[in-house]
């Protein structure tokens, strides 16, 4: 399975970071294979719109089934679903810590976007 990861760095170690379309990078974990690739986001960092529907596009192509991240708007909500992928907020610290929070099944898919978007 393909779990994908907000974050502002590229190992598990990193932080998680809360915003899902201007998040700095994705981390996708294959908890098959036991990898990980790093995808650059920082073309939505600074869009004025749309960064949720870019970095949802982006996202689905990886393959990733899960997406744990802080928050998502509808937009990219809605493009994501529509993709099959699952979605669970997280408020952990570190990737890792998320990780371990889905494994151990604390996690809940939400079944709507967490914000109303453009958060900055």
């Amino acid at each position: 399975m393909k779990i994908a990861f907000t974050t502002t760095g590229d190992t598990l170690d990193a932080e998680l970071d809360p915003r899902f379309g201007r998040a700095n990078r994705f981390l996708i974990y294959d908890s098959d294979q036991k990898n990980l690739v790093i995808i650059d986001n920082n073309q939505n960092l600074n869009a004025a719109q749309g960064a949720g529907i870019q970095a949802a596009t982006t996202l689905c192509k990886t393959g990733a089934t899960v997406l744990i991240t802080g928050h998502c708007g509808p937009k990219a909500f809605k493009v994501l679903t529509a993709a099959g992928v699952k979605i669970y907020p997280c408020k952990a610290k570190t990737l890792t810590e998320a990780l371990a929070q889905f494994n151990n099944h604390e996690l809940s898919e939400t079944r709507e976007a967490t914000n109303e978007g453009h958060w900055i």
